[in-house]
């Protein structure tokens, strides 16, 4: 018997932003992005995926350290991916794949951008979330970091991080 194609069955696609769709099945825990049948890649997210993957660990505590979520517990993937799908609403598809035991994963994110621009939007707002964060106080300290952050090359901190992380091999681990 046929399975129906429900959200979070087996054999259930992905409507992807570019208006094609993907089958969850096809989406491997250790995949970064896959190429579409629109002839573009597009950046894949998983819940699994460490907050590392973007920033370094050291940064991660940080905003762990800093940011309280509303719903509890701690700063990590799925709240920096909702920074990036408020961001960007048309851009980034979130879906919930919780009931498909198959898949390894509960929350799957698939943006319009490729891999290494979704690195650079993740940067970007980390950044600027820092920089609000900062611009509340008042010492020539957080003025400091303010100046810092304007001359902060997000293009050229992305291409060493992925240097330094390797992100094309799936033993992909912090530095």
């Amino acid at each position: 018997m046929t399975e129906p194609r429900v959200p979070g069955s087996r054999g259930a696609d992905l409507d992807v932003p570019c208006g094609e769709s993907v089958a969850v099945a096809d989406l491997d825990m250790g995949m970064r992005e896959f190429g579409c049948d629109c002839g573009e890649r597009h950046a894949l997210v998983m819940d699994v995926h460490p907050p590392s993957r973007f920033v370094p660990e050291s940064l991660v505590s940080m905003l762990r350290e800093t940011i309280e979520p509303e719903e509890g517990g701690e700063f990590d993937t799925m709240h920096m991916m909702g920074v990036v799908l408020e961001e960007f609403p048309e851009k980034v598809v979130a879906e919930d794949v919780s009931e498909n035991s198959d898949v390894g994963y509960a929350l799957v994110w698939v943006t319009d951008f490729d891999a290494r621009r979704l690195h650079e939007v993740v940067v970007e707002l980390v950044v600027e979330l820092m920089e609000h964060a900062v611009s509340h106080a008042d010492d020539d300290a957080a003025s400091e970091f303010e100046r810092q952050m304007h001359e902060f090359d997000v293009g050229e901190f992305v291409d060493q991080y992925r240097r330094e992380r390797e992100f094309e091999h799936e033993t992909d681990t912090p530095v």
